[in-house]
C-alpha cells in the first residue's frame, strides 16, 4: 500500500482542508492548544497513534509530551482523543497530530478506523503487567490489518519507574522488538524518562523514510502535492534504547 505524507505548499494561503475538520470539531477550550491546532505554518504533518492495552499509560504519556504534565487521576480513555504539537526536525517544521486510543476491546472498531493514514505508531505495554506485554503481537496484527504497509512502529515499555513491581525485563522487551523488526524504548511518563526521545526517534524514522524515497524518485514531491507517495519497503530492526 502507498504511504502518504501531508506537505503544505509554501504558496498556499491559509484555508480549511479536509484534515482540519476534526480539529475544529474536537478542539478543547484551551486557547494555546487551539492556536497550535489551527496553525498552518508547517512543512509536514504526521499522524501518529499511541496504541496498547488499557491502563498502560497512553494518555499520561501523551500529556507528558504535549503539555509536560502528569497526573495519576486519569480515567480510561473513551473512544479516541488527540493533541497537536509542532516540532523542528531536519530543518523542517513538522506538525504532529497525536492520537490517544482507547485500549478496551469494546472500542476497537472505533479506534482501528483511525489507523489508516497514520505514519507512525507507538505500541505500548506496561512493564508491571504481563497481559499487556502478551497482547503486543495482537496489536501488531491490528497495525498490519488496518494501517498502511509503510507505517513505522516503536515498541515502548512504559512505567519503568516502578522497578519494584516489574514483571517484564528490559531484555524481554528488547528481544520482542528485535523479533518484530522495530526499535525499543523503556519509558516513564511519571518521571519523564525517554518520552521526548520516543517521539523524536519516531519522527526521525519517518523523515528518513521520506528522504530515502525522494532520493530514489525526486518526482514524488513535484508540485507539493498533499498526498505524496512513499513506497519503499519498511526499515529493518534498529538498536534498542533505554535510559532507565
Amino acid at each position: 500500500m502507498p504511504f502518504y505524507v501531508f506537505k503544505k505548499k509554501k504558496s498556499q494561503k491559509k484555508s480549511k482542508t479536509e484534515f482540519y475538520i476534526s480539529v475544529k470539531e474536537m478542539t478543547p477550550p484551551d486557547s494555546k492548544w487551539q492556536k497550535d491546532a489551527a496553525d498552518q505554518n508547517f512543512d509536514y504533518m504526521f499522524k501518529l497513534l499511541i496504541i496498547g492495552n488499557s491502563s498502560v499509560g497512553k494518555t499520561s504519556f501523551l500529556f507528558r509530551y504535549a503539555d509536560d504534565s502528569f497526573t495519576s487521576a486519569f480515567v480510561s480513555t473513551v473512544g479516541i482523543d488527540f493533541k497537536v504539537k509542532t516540532v523542528f526536525r531536519h530543518d523542517k517544521r513538522v506538525k504532529l497530530q497525536i492520537w490517544d486510543t482507547a485500549g478496551q476491546e469494546r472500542y476497537r472498531t472505533i479506534t482501528t478506523a483511525y489507523y489508516r493514514g497514520a505514519m507512525g505508531f507507538i505500541l505500548m505495554y506496561d512493564i508491571t503487567n504481563e497481559e499487556s506485554f502478551n497482547s503486543v503481537q495482537d496489536w501488531v496484527t491490528q497495525i498490519k490489518t488496518y494501517s498502511w504497509d509503510n507505517a513505522q512502529v516503536i515498541l515502548v515499555g512504559n512505567k519503568c519507574d516502578m522497578e519494584d513491581e516489574r514483571v517484564i525485563s528490559f531484555e524481554r522487551g528488547k528481544q520482542l522488538a528485535e523479533q518484530l523488526g522495530v526499535e525499543f524504548f523503556e519509558t516513564s511518563a511519571k518521571e519523564n524518562i525517554n518520552v521526548k526521545a520516543v517521539f523524536e526517534r519516531l519522527v526521525d524514522i519517518i523523515c528518513d523514510k521520506m528522504s530515502d524515497s525522494l532520493d530514489t524518485d525526486p518526482t514524488l514531491m513535484s508540485g507539493g502535492a498533499k498526498g505524496t507517495r512513499l513506497t519503499d519497503a519498511p526499515q529493518g530492526p534498529q538498536a534498542a534504547n533505554c535510559n532507565c
